[in-house]
């Protein structure tokens, strides 16, 4: 049975055994599924496309021509890497250094060993949020810091104590949300689809009719830049953005292409932007 991670509470012990076991399944499985079933490892707890980091990349410019950016919990750095082909001075911050040095990962320099909950010394235009472990609330430490803040969280709430993902009454406005798939959704599907012997491809199926897991993410700003922010992401909605990333031919091969609504939520459809009003 392949190891997986489902919350984010585990030890050292716990890393290095995933290490293991993602060291096994390099020898005889496609590297574009292993993301998705060692997300802590190589990817990330979210689902994201490139268009979600262009749009980050447009509210960024949007603020400053040469925007700061802070991801807080950033792990190993996947989603940030992503960003930094953007914003190339972005920043994370990890409070665990174990996690690196356990199995021999390079810290990269822009990634700082430092927890939220402790305060940021900096400012910054745009903090992201992909993960508030339970138990935990540092809003009043980001809204300190940031003139946007960006978070993604799954709807069983993952969101930290008292909804800490959101941030209604903060001093911030939420000007923008979207959806995107649940990994655990996309790690069942390929599990089921190549891992599991004498399934058949009709309960496949089946079983993909129930699935209705996904993430939540909102944009969240100061007052004075509600206005200026709305306009970039309605004019970023009428372009015909076509770049991708190699993973997200899995998720289309898996039936989470762009737009495509969820089978128990029929009305929520995938990466469609909502702009509030």
């Amino acid at each position: 049975m392949l190891q997986k991670f489902y919350i984010m509470t585990f030890s050292i012990l716990d890393v290095i055994n995933a290490q293991k076991e993602l060291n096994k399944f390099r020898l005889n499985n496609s590297t574009n599924h292993e993301r998705f079933i060692f997300p802590f490892l190589c990817g990330s707890y979210f689902t994201y496309r490139k268009i979600d980091v262009i749009r980050i990349f447009a509210i960024a410019k949007t603020i400053s021509e040469n925007p700061t950016y802070l991801d807080v919990g950033c792990g190993y750095g996947d989603f940030l890497e992503k960003i930094r082909e953007y914003i190339p001075n972005a920043e994370g911050i990890e409070k665990s250094a174990e996690i690196f040095y356990s199995i021999g990962k390079a810290k990269p320099e822009y990634i700082k060993i430092a927890d939220a909950y402790n305060g940021i010394d900096k400012k910054y235009d745009i903090i992201f949020v992909g993960w508030m472990e339970p138990g935990v609330d540092y809003r009043d430490q980001i809204s300190e810091s940031a003139k946007c803040i960006i978070t993604t969280f799954d709807k069983g709430g993952q969101c930290g104590i008292n909804g800490g993902c959101e941030f209604d009454g903060h001093g911030f406005d939420k000007i923008a949300s979207w959806v995107t798939p649940s990994w655990i959704d996309v790690n069942t599907e390929l599990m089921n689809k190549y891992y599991t012997n004498n399934i058949k491809a009709e309960k496949i199926q089946e079983l993909r009719r129930l699935r209705g897991a996904h993430n939540l993410w909102y944009v969240y700003c100061r007052p004075e830049l509600k206005n200026m922010l709305k306009i970039a992401l309605e004019e970023l909605k009428s372009k015909n953005i076509k770049e991708k990333y190699k993973h997200e031919e899995i998720l289309d091969e898996c039936g989470f292409a762009l737009n495509e609504s969820l089978p128990l939520n029929p009305d929520l459809y995938l990466w469609k932007i909502k702009i509030e009003d």
